[in-house]
């Protein structure tokens, strides 16, 4: 069953009135409880990529899919609600709100679903036990080391299991073993809950764990690995 799909997807920007073209006939196929991973070099396309995917950028050409519906036939208000319903995102530079506490951070897209505060409060515990960053929970991020950041920002991704989570450079700013034990967390959340990941990355433990690399070069797929 597929989750995403993209037809002939093309992405150009403005840089001072030149036209740059970042995508060019991206045609991708991404299936449910997928373990993917997008590699390529720096300006490749790979983050332009997840946020065309995510409903955050608009496409200059061609279509994305979710679940079957072309996401530029939706309004701005239905994106902003799917973006909350059905897709988490894991940014490179975590975006937690620094006023707010761990578990309000991963509360937050619960709380703008007007979902009760026992039953958010209860769901976030949950995740949050299962990521062994209970301690966590009354720390604001100034509070927090880089991995633990990480941490609760890949709970606030997951806590309503959406069924795709797009992950930007998730492990860019992280040791290696902080890393590996990320990956792992991830891949238990795929295996176990069924979620689809969708990783930008070009680090050597991502690509490993992936089952399925799509390389990209100049805005272009290149080639495609399986395991």
């Amino acid at each position: 069953m597929e989750i995403i799909r993209t037809m002939n997807l093309d992405k150009i920007y403005q840089d001072n009135g030149v036209p740059v073209q970042a995508l060019k006939d991206i045609d991708l196929l991404i299936r449910t409880g997928e373990f993917l991973a997008i590699a390529g070099p720096s300006g490749s396309g790979k983050t332009t990529l997840l946020n065309l995917i995510g409903a955050l950028d608009a496409p200059s050409g061609g279509k994305v899919l979710l679940e079957g519906e072309e996401l530029a036939a939706k309004k701005r208000s239905e994106l902003a609600s799917l973006r909350l319903r059905k897709i988490g995102f894991i940014f490179q530079a975590y975006n937690l709100i620094p006023v707010l506490t761990a578990i309000e951070n991963i509360e937050f897209k619960m709380m703008l679903l007007n979902m009760p505060e026992k039953e958010r409060r209860a769901r976030s515990l949950s995740i949050m036990d299962e990521l062994g960053i209970v301690e966590l929970a009354d720390k604001r991020p100034n509070e927090m080391s880089g991995g633990q950041q990480q941490r609760v920002a890949v709970a606030r991704a997951i806590v309503n299991t959406p069924p795709i989570v797009l992950a930007d450079e998730p492990t860019a700013n992280l040791d290696s073993i902080t890393a590996h034990h990320l990956i792992d967390l991830m891949e238990k959340m795929n295996r176990e809950k069924g979620i689809t990941f969708v990783f930008s990355s070009h680090d050597h433990q991502v690509l490993e764990h992936a089952r399925r690399v799509v390389y990209l070069r100049d805005g272009q797929i290149e080639r495609e690995t399986m395991k």
